[in-house]
């Protein structure tokens, strides 16, 4: 069983960065691969990047490809996610979750594993 616990959210100027952390409890966090996710006001949770097991691989929405970067700490049992070049339109609770990857990068969520999220605002 793994438990989700995000940070490092808060207000930031357009332009600004800011790097999230998603800290798990249990002994079998490698196992999983990791993803990030976000809902910003009145839309649907939306995918934003995943990682695979070992932190060898990933993948982005086209939305943040190039602005945002996945990393993770399997010793720490800690995924992150550096964010750039923030817009407006980036404001979103963040969510991290636990799941698997397949051969393609594409990330499946499990349905149990998922953080309380953190909130982003993006100001203009």
């Amino acid at each position: 069983q793994v438990q989700l616990v995000e940070s490092g959210g808060g207000l930031v100027q357009t332009g600004g960065s800011l790097t999230l952390s998603c800290e798990a409890s249990g002994r079998t966090f490698n196992a999983y691969a990791m993803g990030w996710f976000r809902q910003g006001p009145g839309k649907d949770r939306e995918f934003v990047a995943a990682i695979n097991w070992s932190g060898s691989k990933d993948n982005y929405s086209e939305s943040v490809k190039g602005r945002f970067t996945i990393s993770r700490d399997n010793a720490k049992n800690s995924v992150y996610l550096y964010m750039k070049m923030l817009k407006p339109e980036d404001t979103a609770v963040y969510y991290c979750n636990a799941g698997g990857m397949d051969e393609r990068l594409n990330y499946y969520p499990s349905s149990e594993y998922w953080g309380r999220g953190t909130q982003v605002t993006v100001s203009s």
